[in-house]
């Protein structure tokens, strides 16, 4: 018999969780596509509100020729990719922000006593396949930006884009995690996880030269939003950063994401651990 070591027992919890929520999304799919013209209006209204902040730029654009020396191809890669990995983050992860309301109504305590792990839960619990919508959007705006630029596309800056939607999503999640975490401590405090995650990405849809050198400081070093978008679009775009970092630092966008979810799932077992019923 083989002896456990230290990563069976880590190896088999990840796979509980991960079959586990692959079950509760199956289920959820099974009963939104119940209702199959229901879920393509949503889906269509959900692309087409997003749709609505590049529009805005668009017309932004109808005065201007750049915004922070960027030309309007330019700042579509930045939107697109910055939407497109919020959306998939926000598919995968999107509903830990409900975790407050759930240590509030007593209803977590139903999680702790299945057999699956309760991030798992959390996360594909009320599973919305419409936000699918938020990321076609997303990519769509990528691929006309992508096409529009002028840009000496190499074989590193062509792999780069799938991978900087990849890693976005991945920090976007990290955050969503370690929101969800705080929430153990400050009750209801999903508004301070969507400052981070739509607010965030909201600023990362303009170019990084029209904020202020702290501000970039403190999304690059504290909370690496940077690392979602901006480092990799200005490789791929030929421009230098405004905080002057080498540009082999653009390709480590899935190395940040490892290591920022890392202290975010240690939060999120460290809230679970002191979670204290409502006793109702």
């Amino acid at each position: 018999m083989r002896p456990v070591g230290f990563d069976g027992p880590v190896r088999n919890r990840a796979w509980e969780g991960l079959r586990g929520y692959g079950l509760i999304v199956a289920m959820w799919i099974r009963s939104t596509m119940t209702y199959r013209t229901s879920f393509f209006l949503a889906t269509f209204g959900n692309a087409t509100i997003t749709l609505l902040d590049f529009a805005a730029i668009a017309i932004m654009f109808s005065h201007v020729d750049a915004l922070g020396g960027f030309a309007l191809p330019e700042i579509a890669l930045l939107y697109g990719s910055c939407s497109a990995s919020l959306g998939l983050a926000d598919l995968l992860l999107g509903n830990t922000d409900r975790i407050g309301s759930r240590i509030r109504d007593g209803s977590l305590d139903t999680m702790l006593v299945r057999p699956v792990p309760v991030l798992a839960q959390v996360a594909a619990d009320r599973f919305a396949l419409r936000r699918l919508g938020r990321i076609a959007q997303g990519l769509g705006v990528l691929t006309w930006g992508v096409l529009a630029l002028d840009v000496d596309w190499t074989a590193g800056k062509v792999l780069l884009v799938p991978v900087m939607i990849l890693a976005g999503a991945g920090i976007f999640g990290a955050v969503m995690v370690a929101g969800a975490a705080f929430q153990f401590v400050a009750g209801d405090a999903a508004e301070v996880q969507n400052s981070f995650t739509y607010g965030g990405c909201t600023m990362l849809q303009y170019p990084p030269t029209v904020f202020a050198k702290d501000l970039l400081r403190g999304v690059t070093f504290i909370v690496p939003l940077a690392f979602v978008n901006w480092l990799p679009a200005l490789y791929v775009l030929g421009r230098p950063d405004p905080l002057g970092l080498p540009q082999w630092v653009a390709f480590t966008s899935p190395l940040v994401a490892f290591l920022v979810f890392l202290p975010a799932s240690l939060a999120w077992r460290a809230g679970v651990r002191s979670y204290r019923s409502t006793g109702s």
